[in-house]
């Protein structure tokens, strides 16, 4: 591995109206050191409260410009930018890799991700915003359905996939004519101003994108600005629940709020196991079980649980965790606070009367960091009441459930109040065709894992996921107004006129 020392990048402030503004004096600082490698400084950050306004202004200044140009006129835009994003994919992989931890396999994916869903936009969104003529909406009149851009929107990203998710909101807004205020999570700003400086390098006008970076007073500012339009979030149940109480009083914003999971795979008597096994490996750590998507609880046929136990525990532990330059299955968990909570977890699923068979400990590696092994909880009595069974942790941590009825696994499944993944391992399609009416999810598998979504469909989940405003290939649904035309080319005929008027023309 190459463990040259990396020096810290240079902190280049907001970006607003096309430029990168100096932070004068400080509202807050702080400093990230990647979690990977505590003495690798990444970047010292410092914000300032008035560039929250002043982005939003600069936005708002933009907006009718942008929204005037055609369609193919902005297309030749994020053209411009895809461009980009494929001459920095290295950089953006090696700065995910480094802020996040995230294995370089994973955050060359990411990195891709970015190119692909312009392509997806473009080719396969942006036709649910075309025009419809409805022939006949009133006698002798025709109808037509239109979209027209909603004006300036607030993008609040998270760190699990700093580029990726936040970029799934940013293109279809700015494909139909939005201006964007873009604030990246407080643990990823180093990801959020690469973001913007690949955006600078593309070309787009003035004031079309902008970026703020800031801790959490910050996006209260930012989503609570009269100039602001729409708050588009990937994140936290609870962060999502504060937007969306932050927002009470301006209730003309649009939000889309795509928040957190408590995962469920269930694991069928007929099921292919050792498919079953390895997929269910893959939704429960992958990212470290940092995703929205991760498996967090696995509900098992009681003729399979045994076989199923064991070879899945036997997996777990050969898991491969270390420095994302190993290219390692599993890097670290995001931040100290992570790890006390994933540890805190462990403490109350015992209390809880969980049986602990793989402990999560922390690990002790080459560099320092906050690495931690995985964890498997035998949960002899599902209890809906439970702090554990309920809370979604964030961290390489699944439950195991042992039923013999198909009723229970899906109570199994509903109980958390989340309500994003399901997947299900089973040859009876009958059982997958009872989960879409049952299951109270808005991604449902089958006989694949929980994690991994196209962007060519939805994403999007039920209660504390989500507020039914799915991103993925649906975020441009949200991203316009649809504007309803009654269109009469008739000369006006006196002979229809209503009772009651007199009405001569001169």
């Amino acid at each position: 591995m190459n463990s040259m020392k990396k020096e810290p990048l240079i902190y280049k402030g907001s970006y607003i109206n096309g430029a990168f503004a100096p932070v004068e004096g400080s509202d807050g600082t702080w400093q990230i050191k990647s979690p990977a490698d505590l003495k690798d400084t990444v970047i010292e950050i410092k914000s300032s409260y008035r560039h929250v306004p002043e982005a939003c202004a600069a936005a708002k200044k933009a907006f009718p410009k942008w929204r005037a140009l055609s369609i193919d006129a902005r297309k030749e835009y994020l053209l411009k930018l895809k461009k980009a994003f494929q001459d920095r994919a290295e950089d953006m992989a090696k700065v995910i890799s480094r802020e996040t931890g995230k294995p370089l396999w994973e955050a060359k994916t990411e990195a891709a991700g970015l190119v692909g869903k312009i392509d997806i936009t473009l080719e396969h969104s942006l036709k649910r915003m075309g025009e419809e003529k409805v022939s006949g909406a009133l006698p002798g009149v025709d109808g037509y359905v239109r979209f027209k851009p909603r004006g300036v929107m607030a993008v609040i990203g998270p760190f699990n996939f700093p580029a990726h998710l936040p970029n799934g909101h940013i293109i279809p807004a700015l494909v139909m004519g939005n201006t964007i205020v873009f604030k990246p999570s407080d643990k990823t700003p180093a990801v959020g101003q690469l973001y913007a400086e690949i955006v600078h390098q593309a070309g787009l006008p003035e004031g079309v994108f902008n970026l703020v970076q800031g801790q959490g007073e910050i996006g209260r500012r930012l989503v609570q600005n009269e100039d602001i339009d729409g708050v588009l979030f990937t994140g936290s149940y609870e962060v999502g629940l504060k937007i969306k109480q932050d927002t009470l009083d301006h209730y003309w914003k649009i939000l889309a709020l795509e928040m957190g999971g408590k995962n469920s795979t269930v694991v069928w008597s007929d099921a292919n196991l050792e498919k079953a096994v390895y997929e269910t490996l893959i939704g429960a750590y992958m990212t470290t079980g940092q995703r929205c998507s991760c498996t967090s609880k696995v509900v098992l046929h009681k003729s399979i649980r045994d076989k199923f136990i064991e070879n899945f525990h036997e997996a777990a532990k050969k898991l491969t965790i270390g420095h994302w330059q190993d290219n390692p299955f599993m890097g670290p968990l995001i931040a100290q606070d992570s790890v006390d909570k994933y540890l805190r977890f462990q403490d109350i699923a015992k209390r809880e009367g969980s049986e602990s068979l793989m402990r999560g400990k922390v690990m002790e590696l080459a560099h320092e960091g906050y690495y931690v092994t995985p964890s498997i909880n035998i949960v002899e009595k599902f209890n809906r009441d439970s702090v554990y069974q309920k809370s979604e942790i964030f961290g390489p941590n699944v439950a195991i459930y042992t039923v013999d009825d198909f009723d229970e696994a899906l109570d199994i499944v509903n109980s958390a109040g989340y309500g994003l993944a399901m997947a299900l391992f089973s040859k009876d399609r009958s059982l997958f065709e009872r989960s879409l009416l049952e299951a109270k999810v808005g991604l449902l598998n089958y006989n694949r894992t929980t994690n991994g979504a196209s962007s060519r469909l939805p994403f999007g989940g039920m209660g504390k996921s989500g507020n039914d405003r799915p991103s993925g290939h649906f975020a441009i649904d949200y991203c316009g107004i649809p504007v309803a035309s009654l269109e009469d080319p008739t000369a006006f005929d006196q002979s229809k006129m209503l009772t009651g008027i007199t009405y001569n023309f001169r």
